[in-house]
């Protein structure tokens, strides 16, 4: 399914309030502090943000409501969020510290009716179901050749990628993120065959993630596999692009490559030129 315009998600995974970027799922790099990256891409007119407290799980708590607050504070476009949210209870916290959606992803693995609860008190429009999907040879169990992980990628569960996403849809998640554990950091280009079968299996939105590297590999999954969303992260800040992409760059490119984007907005605002890890910004 999707939208009128396609949307790009800046997506942050934060751990101790600091944005750090992996490599399928590992190696992690340690790049700034979330509210300054967030800021960052706000000011380069980003659609969405999604942000994952990664500690949260492991440790065994809830989400960083504080982390959320901070962020929220930075702009005035929709915020996601996701990590240690294993009740309603934590939706309602994580939604009054300023977010406007949830994204759950093990915990629903795990207990299948927080989807249905949450989308019951919200609204489906507030529920994202987050996937790690990786590339495996199909079996009966799991015909897609796709297999769901938790847990940061560290335990995998047996169940087929397209059924999950099916059964997801079904108990009321408003949108369904792929994020290909294979493609993560890669640069290389979205997974688009399990961005497609799940698109074509679902009437909900899909958020594509893992992978983009330049505006081609975005318009791929747009005009190729049927997205609503794209996930940009390591293209805007990682030190492991040899050269950064602004918002605003991204959008233009993808005019040229014929997908319409929401247009660029001038906006009056004093500028103060100011750096995040040698990403020049203005606030």
């Amino acid at each position: 399914m999707t939208s009128l315009l396609p949307r790009l998600i800046a997506c942050f995974d934060v751990r101790d309030g600091l944005v750090t970027k992996g490599l399928a799922f590992q190696d992690n790099i340690d790049i700034a502090p979330v509210e300054e990256l967030t800021r960052f891409v706000y000011n380069g007119q980003i659609d969405e943000v999604i942000v994952f407290d990664i500690l949260a799980s492991a440790e065994r708590r809830g989400p960083d409501l504080d982390m959320v607050r901070k962020v929220s504070r930075q702009l005035f476009v929709p915020l996601c969020v996701g990590g240690g949210i294993r009740t309603v209870d934590d939706m309602h916290a994580v939604l009054a510290v300023g977010a406007e959606k949830i994204s759950i992803d093990s915990a629903a693995v795990r207990n299948p009716d927080l989807i249905a609860q949450g989308a019951r008190e919200f609204g489906s429009q507030a529920i994202v179901l987050s996937m790690q999907v990786k590339r495996v040879t199909p079996t009966e169990s799991i015909p897609s050749g796709y297999e769901i992980a938790i847990d940061g990628a560290r335990t995998f569960t047996g169940m087929d990628a397209v059924a999950w996403a099916i059964r997801g849809a079904e108990l009321g998640a408003g949108e369904i993120c792929i994020n290909s554990i294979d493609q993560d950091g890669t640069h290389a280009g979205f997974d688009l065959e399990i961005t497609r079968m799940v698109a074509h299996q679902v009437s909900v939105p899909i958020i594509a993630s893992g992978g983009a590297g330049n505006a081609a590999h975005i318009a791929a999954a747009f005009r190729d596999a049927g997205a609503s969303a794209a996930i940009v992260s390591s293209i805007l800040y990682s030190p492991r692009m040899a050269q950064n992409t602004g918002v605003r760059a991204l959008k233009e490119q993808m005019a040229d490559l014929g997908i319409a984007m929401r247009p660029w907005i001038e906006a009056p605002k004093r500028p103060r030129t100011d750096t995040v890890q040698g990403i020049p910004h203005t606030r």
